[in-house]
């Protein structure tokens, strides 16, 4: 090595802003998430006195959890306790190889074998500096990265058409159904009265429009079949103008609380278990979970396709969608439409910022705060005509299932690049034959 960076035993004065603080819970599955914690620009020559950090170093979290690996992409970052900063000598250790070589199972085998800890495994520097890593030629270490590296991109560029998709649905679901876009579209083409209550939102709609218009870019409205659905009219409700023919209801209306409760004897083999850990923030694309080996207590079942809301401190917004069928911790709610159509509605509610907002305000609770369905399902909302919803469920439905083909993709290019990786090191397979494979397979 170059540098072994080592901030263990100091502990930063954290802001709300400044320097991204790189800490072990952001490094996971081979990437750095995006920062939580931050410190301060003044305070960041008086900390990072062992090291500073570069561009392609490697981190590895030394506990809780132990072993996770990911590559520096920028050195403006500070760098927190449970993290070790690793960097290569050029001449003999390529970084991004380093990277891959740590995700291994024989390097994973050799930290937790020198790690200590009854609760919490942990791995000591001194115990670190004696894992052996296999080093082929640093031209062929740079081939090895390559090839893998071709399948982790890959693997990142499905996960950020999903941010894409995501996106797109959710932006859809409010122009519909919170800011009554097409609504408003139709009452401005038909010279209708817009309420008082809306005046403001409809002067930014026209503005939109306008500029639309004379800057020659698409318009955003909707083809004629579509705009079709929504009407040119408001009408007043206890929530606010609504859309004429549309009416107020709550989330109960349109679903319900899955409870399936299942005890370790009624496990199945093949279940898949996803607990809150490995739901992320604000996404609901759910790309992990581990077998049922070691689950001692009761669970919940759900099936492909349930939306999964995190109910133990909800401002986490941990909302998702099963991809697979399985079982999950009690500390997540299973939640199914009523009717298939309501899904893509349903989506949209239950994983908005509104309700999430909702949901933590009147959660119970001081340190382990939780929501509970019966509260979730008062949630008062605007309810759409049959069609108008239909419709959009289609668009959520094709959303959905692409972000799900992306995820097994994704996991399947994952399986492959741990398979290549020890036979690539041990010369079982031949460089120019791995970088074939992979072009074939990406």
């Amino acid at each position: 090595m170059d540098a072994i960076i080592d901030y263990r035993g100091k502990t930063p004065k954290k802001t709300d802003s400044g320097v991204p603080l790189i800490t072990a819970k952001i490094v996971k599955g081979g990437r750095i998430l995006p920062p939580q914690e931050y410190i301060a620009e003044a305070d960041y020559d008086a900390w990072m006195v062992r090291g500073l950090p570069q561009i392609g170093d490697v981190v590895v979290t030394t506990e809780a959890p132990l072993g996770e690996v990911a590559q520096l992409s920028s050195a403006n970052v500070a760098l927190a306790q449970r993290i070790i900063t690793l960097r290569g000598n050029s001449d003999s250790l390529d970084n991004t190889y380093l990277k891959f070589l740590f995700q291994s199972a024989p390097i994973q085998s050799q930290l937790e074998a020198r790690a200590s800890g009854t609760t919490v495994l942990g791995i000591k520097q001194k115990e670190l500096r004696q894992i052996e890593l296999p080093l082929p030629p640093i031209t062929e270490q740079r081939a090895i990265a390559h090839i893998l590296g071709t399948l982790d991109d890959k693997i990142e560029l499905n996960r950020r058409m999903n941010e894409t998709l995501e996106g797109m649905a959710q932006a859809l679901f409010k122009s519909w159904f919170v800011d009554f876009d097409p609504v408003m579209d139709n009452a401005l083409n038909a010279g209708n009265p817009i309420p008082d209550e809306l005046a403001s939102t409809a002067q930014r709609r026209q503005a939109v429009l306008h500029r639309a218009q004379h800057t020659h870019t698409p318009t955003p409205t909707l083809p004629d079949h579509i705009q079709s659905l929504f009407p040119n009219t408001f009408q007043p409700s206890e929530l606010g103008p609504i859309p004429e023919g549309w009416n107020t209801g709550t989330i109960a209306e349109i679903a319900q609380q899955v409870r399936e409760n299942v005890r370790p004897d009624q496990f199945r083999a093949d279940d898949a278990y996803i607990a809150l850990e490995h739901m992320p923030r604000q996404s609901i694309s759910l790309s992990d979970w581990t077998d049922i080996e070691g689950i001692g207590s009761n669970k919940s079942r759900f099936q492909l396709g349930d939306i999964l809301f995190g109910k133990l401190r909800p401002y986490f917004h941990k909302v998702g969608v099963a991809p697979i069928n399985g079982i999950c911790s009690t500390d997540i709610v299973v939640s199914r439409p009523l009717e298939d159509s309501n899904f893509g509605f349903l989506l949209g509610h239950l994983s908005s910022i509104d309700f999430v907002s909702y949901t933590s305000a009147g959660s119970s609770g001081t340190k382990m705060p939780r929501t509970n369905w019966k509260d979730m399902s008062r949630y008062e909302i605007v309810v759409p005509d049959e069609a108008t919803q239909g419709k959009f469920d289609e668009f959520a439905r094709e959303y959905v299932a692409q972000m799900h083909h992306n995820i097994f993709e994704s996991i399947t290019l994952s399986k492959l690049r741990d398979t290549l990786l020890p036979k690539l090191i041990s010369g079982e397979l031949r460089v120019p034959d791995a970088e074939k494979f992979v072009e074939d397979v990406v």
